[in-house]
């Protein structure tokens, strides 16, 4: 069985993300970037499903720009078996990132695609969704356990209300939350294996995607700064702020 694994090359979550002075996004020059952090859970669960003997072949996919190559290098550092690379210079919405996936596993012939559950830039939490419509597969969203055995998978998701268990025939698309698993290091070794793993490098016309824009981002603003706090001489100041300045008990 083969497992395609889709990632996102996203500013480091370690990162103070700063918005650029015009307002027209945030500001990447000069900036970390990484592995958005719930693909690399998937990542790792692919790789512990070819360890476990259930998944022969890892692949990797991931949409941007020639830099992306180096996020896809750094998958394949930690063990996945080859990269394909969807050159495009435009930021792609969920749905053109899903229509590209579906097309893509037409030719891969994938056994289960495993998503992070959303990127942290976006916090969209849709690719996964589009592509199971697109392609006429069942979904396990959010999941915290993954078991797979011969044409089955058996997910464990997270929903508001606790735990639940699902039983979907493969192919199928998965997405990952973060208590599925704790992503490894890549050593040193593997790095330099990465080196001279396969990357195919694809173009969205080649694929027949169209990256039409469905959506318009008008105005990116940080969030308004916190006023610093006043320090109170007694419970009774305290107690009179408040009930007097206090807009949230107004």
């Amino acid at each position: 069985m083969k497992a395609l694994v889709a990632i996102k090359r996203v500013i480091d979550p370690y990162v103070k993300i700063r918005v650029k002075a015009d307002g027209s996004g945030v500001e990447t020059t000069n900036v970390k970037m990484a592995i958005n952090p719930f693909c690399e859970i998937a990542i790792e669960e692919a790789m512990r499903l070819k360890e476990a003997g259930i998944v022969t072949e890892v692949v990797l996919v991931s949409l941007g720009d020639a830099i992306v190559q180096e996020t896809l290098r750094a998958g394949l550092a930690l063990g996945a078996d080859r990269a394909v690379h969807i050159e495009t210079d435009v930021s792609p919405e969920p749905l053109t990132v899903a229509k590209t996936l579906a097309e893509l596993c037409q030719r891969e012939a994938p056994g289960v695609v495993i998503l992070g559950k959303q990127s942290i830039d976006g916090d969209n939490n849709q690719t996964g969704q589009m592509l199971s419509a697109l392609l006429s597969w069942p979904q396990a969203t959010f999941a915290s356990t993954i078991t797979i055995s011969e044409q089955t998978a058996t997910v464990t998701r997270e929903i508001d209300g606790g735990l639940e268990t699902l039983s979907v025939d493969l192919p199928a698309v998965i997405t990952t939350d973060l208590r599925l698993n704790q992503p490894r290091y890549a050593s040193l070794p593997n790095i330099m294996k990465a080196k001279s793993k396969p990357l195919q490098t694809l173009t969205l016309s080649e694929l027949g995607i169209d990256a039409k824009q469905h959506t318009m981002v008008e105005v990116i603003e940080p969030p308004p700064t916190r006023q610093a706090g006043v320090m109170v001489e007694s419970v009774s100041e305290l107690v009179d702020k408040l009930r007097n300045e206090a807009q949230v008990l107004s």
